[in-house]
């Protein structure tokens, strides 16, 4: 591969994009998902992944939508399963099943706008993804560990507490982290709304007393030093006096599980799965924690059960042993039933998803 295609990020830096041609469909096709309303983060994974398929294609001379046959795809399949990483690993096979999604995707469109005649991934089967419980979950004591790891003598530490307060409570994921502002956040009430979640869908979940003293805390005596006009509202900002990136936002809270010196690594999502499972043990329904992640349904045929912020903000209280710095949480539950195992396995494939995300972002940093 030369430098000139090993720098490139953008597919019409990479392939050839002339009318008829494979990258000229894909780019209108991300045009069209991008009218549509496509949130950036499904946008950008789309990208990357029809680049390296595309990329692949031309290095074999398969420029048109039409040469692509049942055959070139299997060997696209067999390519990623035989891939290493620049650490030596094999892609997993959730980020296969990705991949190889993309070009479904990118085909099924293609057919809808009769660019060709018949879809060849009709017959490609998708990986099978394992069912992987979090690699790492923190206890409460452990949590409380990390927590502590921000030196409170500097303007930075006490806003990287309000940080880690605010993930340990609400479980939030990274992007929705990022993108909170100052209205995100209602005190009084207790509740943090978050805006364009996943799936661009809007919630508010319940924020306990001791995050909100310390985002309070932040607010006061931190932000008013590091915000500049104009100031967009974000709420978490960073030196340079900026919002955060998902980058960013993972490296600070990687770095303090690893000060904390525990023996397990993971960032923001090591919260996400920390507090869904201590909700658990401490005896919250399952509908009600599935609300406070964000996850529509837990298999494609439940329903999803909608649940009122008063009621969610009582199992919150009652059940999250940071909601309350009053409270202590009971020994953890023994074992788990089916939908526990479920809903801990989606989120194991989220957290293994943001790896990916993560790995691809480091080798185009590393191009």
């Amino acid at each position: 591969m030369d430098g000139r295609r090993k720098r490139a990020r953008r597919i019409e830096d990479v392939v050839p994009t002339h009318p008829g041609t494979l990258g000229s469909y894909a780019l209108a096709y991300m045009r069209d998902l991008e009218i549509r309303n496509y949130s950036a983060h499904t946008l950008k994974n789309l990208h990357t992944n029809l680049r390296i398929f595309l990329t692949w294609c031309d290095e074999r001379g398969l420029l048109a939508p039409a040469e692509i046959s049942p055959e070139v795809l299997k060997r696209y399949q067999r390519q990623l399963y035989h891939h290493r990483k620049t650490n030596g690993d094999r892609l997993s096979f959730s980020a296969q099943r990705q991949r190889l999604s993309a070009v479904k995707r990118l085909y099924k469109w293609l057919l809808k706008e009769r660019v060709v005649d018949w879809n060849p991934t009709d017959t490609l089967d998708l990986p099978k993804v394992e069912q992987r419980l979090p690699k790492a979950v923190l206890s409460v004591r452990e949590a409380e560990r990390v927590l502590a790891q921000p030196d409170l003598s500097t303007p930075i530490g006490v806003r990287d507490r309000a940080i880690l307060e605010t993930l340990y409570s609400t479980g939030i994921r990274r992007q929705e982290a990022v993108n909170l502002d100052l209205y995100s956040v209602d005190a009084d009430g207790g509740v943090l709304t978050v805006r364009l979640g996943k799936g661009k869908k809007d919630r508010m979940i319940p924020i306990g007393r001791r995050a909100l003293d310390w985002i309070g805390r932040y607010l006061d005596e931190v932000r008013p030093e590091l915000a500049m006009a104009p100031d967009d509202g974000a709420l978490f900002l960073t030196i340079h006096r900026t919002r955060f990136s998902p980058e960013r936002m993972s490296l600070l809270v990687r770095q303090y599980v690893a000060a904390a010196n525990l023996g397990k690594e993971g960032s923001c999502h090591l919260f996400r799965h920390t507090m869904a499972t201590l909700m658990l043990e401490g005896g919250a329904d399952i509908r009600f924690i599935q609300a406070m992640l964000g996850h529509v349904s837990l298999e494609a045929t439940q329903v999803y059960t909608r649940v009122a912020i008063r009621k969610l903000k009582e199992v919150h209280e009652l059940s999250h042993p940071g909601a309350n710095p009053r409270q202590r949480p009971e020994e953890a539950a023994q074992g788990r039933d089916a939908a526990e195992e479920e809903l801990l396995s989606a989120l194991a494939a989220e957290a293994a998803e943001d790896d990916e995300d993560r790995a691809d972002q480091e080798n185009d940093d590393r191009s």
